[in-house]
């Protein structure tokens, strides 16, 4: 379970630094991937226990201009 929390958090973690160096805001994304207003922040907050979909994390991939491995750390946990 451990495992499980630290991936969540590597994988929110990477699209926060991809959305950020991008300059775009949470709102914006949410927009770009066509999910309400707020949906990236509940994503983003650790609290929320929510986790991103393979399906969402293309979407994210493909809104912020980069590869869904490149949210994927190079060795397992």
């Amino acid at each position: 379970m451990a495992n499980q929390a630290a991936i969540d958090r590597y994988i929110i973690d990477r699209v926060r630094a991809r959305r950020i160096e991008l300059d775009i805001s949470q709102e914006h994304l949410s927009f770009l991937v066509g999910k309400s207003e707020g949906y990236i922040a509940q994503f983003e907050s650790y609290k929320r226990g929510k986790h991103f979909s393979t399906r969402m994390l293309n979407e994210l991939a493909k809104a912020l201009q980069c590869s869904p491995k490149d949210f994927m750390p190079e060795m397992p946990f």
